[in-house]
């Protein structure tokens, strides 16, 4: 289960830039044309929430939201109108310089949602494609340990990853400010997956069970995206689906639904409410794995 409630927080992408090349970015072919919300819809938003405080946090994110010159004034902004937490979702690579860090916690960031790819400079640098990518984000997430402030961080399962899982929580075992670690299973926005990225959920399945008892071990809150819930077994807790009210332009609607989410052989019959089940170019991958995957059933009605 993860640490926060995904209610309580409002997600605006204000940027559409990136300065690293990962290959499981699910944006790469948007980017040049999706739209980040604009300052009105960002004035208009803090200004609703001053009057109603229907959200305790806003996320600011978009592809790599610390490249945005202002992005200290955007968080003084939301502090100003009430918010009670401000969250970035980042890279990290700029919070290698100390000072940077202290501009953003002294503006009122005070969670950063941090992405890490592998557990080892050589495998993470390959995948974002920019040397000296790993060193850089954990330098940041080391800086902002002398802060008051939550860490989380984000992991993309793919066929280059997978195996790095456990080595990624211990890897970051000695960050004090870490409370939470993602783990978000990676899919296409298309129907099929081009870059050979998708992993066999029953590859797996063993390298995510072992990350999440690490982790837990360790105190850290986990939250699992896009994975069966079924072949977690006692883990099933970690899955959240769940997602805080995203402001983003409205064509990346159009892009994020050839996925085909919500397919599975036991769906008709299936209790699961978390569970997305499989999606297209995961079954034209490997099929529909029906013998794998279990239903859970409906509990009987209660008689009393």
């Amino acid at each position: 289960m993860g640490a926060f409630r995904h209610t309580d927080y409002v997600e605006l992408t204000m940027h559409f830039r990136c300065n690293l090349k990962c290959e499981h970015c699910m944006i790469e072919g948007t980017m040049d044309w999706l739209q980040p919300e604009s300052m009105d819809r960002f004035s208009e938003l803090l200004q609703e929430n001053a009057r109603s405080r229907i959200w305790k946090g806003v996320i600011l994110t978009g592809s790599e939201v610390t490249l945005r010159q202002d992005l200290p004034e955007l968080a003084r902004q939301a502090r100003d109108s009430g918010f009670e937490h401000v969250r970035i979702q980042t890279h990290g690579m700029r919070l290698a310089d100390p000072r940077y860090c202290e501009e953003l916690v002294a503006a009122g960031i005070d969670e950063y949602f941090v992405s890490v790819t592998a557990s080892d400079a050589e495998t993470h640098d390959a995948i974002t494609e920019v040397p000296g990518s790993f060193e850089k984000t954990l330098r940041g997430l080391e800086n902002l340990e002398s802060h008051d402030v939550r860490t989380l961080t984000n992991t993309v399962i793919t066929k280059r990853s997978y195996q790095h899982l456990t080595g990624i929580v211990e890897r970051l075992s000695h960050l004090q400010r870490l409370v939470q670690m993602d783990f978000w299973n990676f899919w296409p926005m298309r129907e099929t997956d081009e870059k050979d990225l998708i992993v066999s959920h029953l590859d797996v399945v063993p390298h995510l069970k072992q990350a999440i008892a690490v982790a837990r071990k360790l105190g850290r809150a986990v939250e699992v995206k896009n994975f069966p819930e079924c072949l977690l077994g006692n883990y099933r807790d970690a899955l959240d689906n769940n997602q805080p009210q995203l402001e983003i332009d409205p064509r990346f609607w159009n892009e994020f639904n050839r996925n085909g989410f919500q397919q599975c052989a036991h769906r008709d019959y299936c209790s699961s409410t978390q569970c997305l089940g499989l999606n297209t170019a995961y079954i034209n991958k490997f099929g529909w794995q029906a013998d794998a995957l279990v239903p859970y059933s409906i509990p009987p009605a209660s008689t009393k």
